[in-house]
C-alpha cells in the first residue's frame, strides 16, 4: 500500500488519469490525497468529481477556494466568473449528490506526519489547532445553515488571527488562510493580492512557510494553490501546484519516500498562472 498526494486538478481529468497511471495507483490497494481545487478553469470538472466520488473509499480531499466557489454558485450565493467552467457540473443530474458530498469535506487533514491543506497555515497554529479550526468550518458547511455561511464567506477581513475572533469573522479568516493565503506581511496580516513568483514579492511580504517560529514545524505541510511557486520539496513543506490548468504539469508525490511524479498538461500554455 502506498499513499499519494496530488496538486490542483482544476478539472484536468485526462492529466489526472495520466498521473494515476504514472504512479501505478491501484484504488483497492493505495490511498490518494487531493490538496483542493478539484474543479474549475479546466475542461472536465464533472468527470473529476465523479471519479473522486466513485473512489471516495480510498480518496481523501481538502477543499480549495475553487471548490468553495462552486458550492456558493450552486447555492445561488455567487455568480460564475469570466473564466469559470462550472456550467456542466451545475447542470448534471447527479450534481446534488456530488456537491452534497463535496460540501462535507474538511479544509485540513492529518495523515501521520503530514498535514494536508490547500493554501497554508498560520505560523501561530499548532497542527492540533489547525485540525480543530477546520472542523469548525466543516461542521457549519455540513449543517442545515450552510447557505448562510456561504453567503458571508467572501471578503478579505479580518486579516489577522486572534483567539477572540468569533462567528463569521472567525470562520472567514480560517477559510482565507486555508484556501487563499500565500503571503503574510511583516506584522502577520494576510496579503491576498500578490499571486506571482516569490522572488518578485515586495520586501514587506514573506511566504507563510517562511514565517519564523512556526508552531507546526514538527509536521510536513502538503499544499497546492500557488502555481507561480511551483513544485517545492522541503523537509517541512511540499508544494504541488505546478499549473496544470495553465499548461504546466500535474504533480504528485508518494508520501512514504517523497518520490515525485509529473505529467505534462494537455492545456494551452497561459501566462495567467496564480
Amino acid at each position: 500500500m502506498a499513499s499519494y498526494a496530488i496538486g490542483d486538478l482544476q478539472g484536468c481529468y485526462q492529466e489526472f488519469l495520466d498521473l494515476l497511471a504514472a504512479m501505478a495507483f491501484q484504488p483497492g490497494r493505495d490511498r490518494l490525497f487531493l490538496v483542493g481545487d478539484l474543479v474549475n478553469r479546466g475542461p472536465d470538472s464533472l468527470a473529476v468529481l465523479r471519479w473522486v466520488y466513485q473512489h471516495r473509499d480510498c480518496v481523501d480531499i481538502v477543499l480549495g477556494n475553487h471548490d468553495l466557489h462552486l458550492l456558493a454558485v450552486q447555492a445561488g450565493l455567487a455568480r460564475q466568473k469570466g473564466r469559470d467552467t462550472l456550467a456542466e457540473v451545475l447542470a448534471a443530474p447527479d450534481a446534488p449528490l456530488l456537491l452534497d458530498w463535496l460540501r462535507c469535506q474538511p479544509l485540513v487533514r492529518r495523515c501521520g506526519g503530514y498535514l494536508l491543506v490547500h493554501a497554508g497555515l498560520l505560523p501561530d497554529w499548532t497542527p492540533q489547532q489547525a485540525v480543530a479550526l477546520s472542523a469548525e468550518v466543516e461542521a457549519v458547511l455540513a449543517s442545515a445553515g450552510y447557505k448562510e455561511f456561504l453567503g458571508q464567506m467572501y471578503g478579505n477581513q479580518p486579516s489577522r488571527w486572534h483567539e477572540g475572533l468569533v462567528g463569521m469573522d472567525r470562520l472567514r479568516l480560517v477559510v482565507n488562510v486555508c484556501t487563499r493565503m500565500r503571503l503574510l506581511t511583516d506584522t502577520g496580516a494576510l496579503d491576498l493580492d500578490f499571486k506571482g513568483e516569490l522572488d518578485d514579492a515586495p520586501a514587506y511580504l514573506h511566504a507563510w512557510f517562511d514565517a519564523p517560529d512556526r508552531q507546526h514545524q514538527d509536521v510536513c505541510i502538503v499544499s497546492g494553490h500557488w502555481s507561480a511557486l511551483g513544485l517545492m520539496l522541503r523537509p517541512d513543506v511540499i508544494a504541488l501546484d505546478t499549473g496544470c490548468v495553465w499548461g504546466g504539469s500535474l504533480a504528485g508525490v508518494r508520501l512514504e519516500d517523497r518520490q515525485v511524479f509529473q505529467v505534462p498538461s494537455r492545456q494551452a500554455r497561459s501566462s495567467d498562472w496564480g
